[in-house]
């Protein structure tokens, strides 16, 4: 399963912001927005992916990442050179995608909650059809909505209906097998002019192949397009930082937890950010891990020596 970031938007809602600053690299609290979009791969155990970005800004992201060596993943780089909707993605990315499923998130979307981490997990190992995401919402009006049957089987997703036939939204999260890149080539633009991913979703419902996973009531999802769900995020951040005293998207660590990097490793990220608090945060966790590598080590080596000492005795 290889993953895919869209960032090409150019953020208009939030301008002036974005008037010089990409929408994605906006801080969320105190890390950059994409940051969460790329925990939540991390999460999935996707170490393949590409950032989609618009020509003004690939550098300011190949800056960030690199070749993304430090997360012990490969991260490369793809221009969206006219903004044709969501869909495109799987266009500019078929040479990134090839023979492999592929998972699309969009740089806007922050994820959070332990229950969602199984279900992650699951998705990326998709062998055929689709896999999409639902939270509840209150405005449903501004979404996807999945639409069901008596049944409870999702039987459409409807693009910001007036009058929505579910609170159910569909996230900006979605799971394809590689048949996916067909799909999009051959859906047509909608009246806005864009290849919309609902038309990809409802063709993989049509075929019946297309799974609806209900994000738990633990899991925050936002959709961060307007200064109010950027504030609101910031917030949520904070408290959460606060409260729990562990970080909300650090990728370096969800690297390591996921075994992409080791603790060594780790550790090597830490010099360029040791004077902000996201790079104390860092150290903390990599003499955390250093103190508990040395605990396990004095434990093994006090049975050993007690084994050795009983069989010394045997003799």
């Amino acid at each position: 399963m290889k993953g895919i970031i869209l960032v090409a938007g150019n953020g208009t809602r939030l301008a002036p912001l974005t008037f010089s600053v990409s929408k994605p690299l906006l801080p969320v609290y105190d890390k950059p927005m994409i940051y969460y979009p790329l925990t939540t791969l991390i999460q999935a155990g996707i170490k393949d992916v590409l950032i989609i970005t618009n020509a003004k800004d690939k550098q300011k992201f190949e800056t960030l990442f690199g070749t993304g060596a430090e997360l012990g993943m490969n991260i490369s780089y793809e221009v969206q050179h006219v903004q044709r909707g969501i869909a495109d993605a799987f266009m500019v990315g078929e040479k990134f995608i090839g023979n492999d499923n592929v998972c699309l998130i969009l740089g806007d979307n922050i994820y959070h909650g332990d229950s969602m981490l199984p279900q992650l997990k699951a998705s990326a190992r998709l062998q055929n059809g689709a896999e999409i995401y639902g939270y509840h919402v209150a405005d449903p009006r501004r979404f996807g909505v999945a639409v069901f049957d008596q049944n409870k089987n999702v039987t459409a997703v409807e693009e910001k209906p007036a009058e929505p036939k579910s609170n159910l939204a569909v996230t900006g999260l979605y799971f394809f097998d590689n048949s996916v890149v067909e799909i999009a080539k051959h859906i047509q633009p909608s009246k806005r002019g864009e290849l919309e991913i609902t038309d990809v979703i409802n063709e993989y419902i049509k075929r019946g192949n297309c799974k609806l996973n209900e994000l738990g009531k633990d899991v925050i999802w936002m959709d961060v397009g307007t200064f109010q769900s950027l504030n609101k995020a910031s917030s949520l951040v904070e408290t959460l930082q606060n409260v729990t005293s562990k970080y909300v998207a650090c990728i370096e660590e969800q690297a390591f937890d996921a075994g992409f990097i080791n603790n060594k490793q780790l550790g090597n990220t830490i010099e360029k950010q040791k004077k902000s608090d996201y790079g104390k945060y860092l150290e903390s966790v990599y003499n955390a891990n250093c103190q508990a590598q040395k605990e396990a080590q004095n434990i093994t080596e006090h049975f050993l020596d007690k084994y050795q000492n009983q069989s010394t005795k045997l003799r």
